[in-house]
């Protein structure tokens, strides 16, 4: 998926000195995971709300109900924060594998990131929404974490609410 993509530009940013964080920014479907998991494969530490949510209540609409979703992503999110902080301090190189679809939520974890110790790259992974259909098509037939199902009307949602990254540092990575 990401052949053409020269990691170099990650990896060449990594020391011992300044653990560096890499933001995967993209809606669902455009390759996050993939990517993070890439990283992880380099040695980065891969911090994911979806797996945390999975690892302690299960699947969303299955084993526990729709409306508790914003209540666990809150508490997932919450400890992520503070095992990214924890790992900055340990010198970690971390990748972050949530959405990023707003631009404040990113500025606060750019700061948080600095504040820590840490550097960080945002990488935003474009991809065309007729693409994102045909993957989460394949996607929501699975049974995992990472594969929180995705109707059409909360892909829709989820288009017109992303704010694209413009002037953030940002990397973009059409996908």
């Amino acid at each position: 998926m990401f052949e053409k993509f020269n990691f170099d530009i990650i990896y060449h940013e990594r020391d011992e000195i300044t653990p560096l964080v890499v933001m995967m920014c993209g809606v669902a479907g455009s390759g996050k995971t993939t990517f993070a998991q890439q990283l992880e494969k380099e040695g980065f530490v891969r911090l994911s709300i979806d797996e945390e949510i999975w690892a302690t209540n299960g699947r969303y609409g299955i084993d526990f109900p729709i409306e508790k979703m914003d209540e666990y992503k809150k508490v997932a999110e919450s400890k992520l924060c503070n095992r990214l902080v924890k790992l900055i301090h340990d010198k970690q190189q971390v990748v972050i594998d949530f959405s990023f679809w707003d631009k404040v939520r990113r500025d606060h974890y750019k700061q948080l990131i600095e504040k820590s110790g840490g550097k960080w790259k945002l990488i935003y992974l474009k991809v065309y929404p007729d693409d994102l259909r045909a993957r989460l098509k394949i996607r929501n037939k699975r049974f995992d974490a990472n594969a929180f199902p995705i109707t059409e009307e909360l892909l829709t949602s989820y288009l017109n609410g992303f704010e694209i990254p413009k002037g953030e540092g940002e990397i973009v990575v059409e996908n």
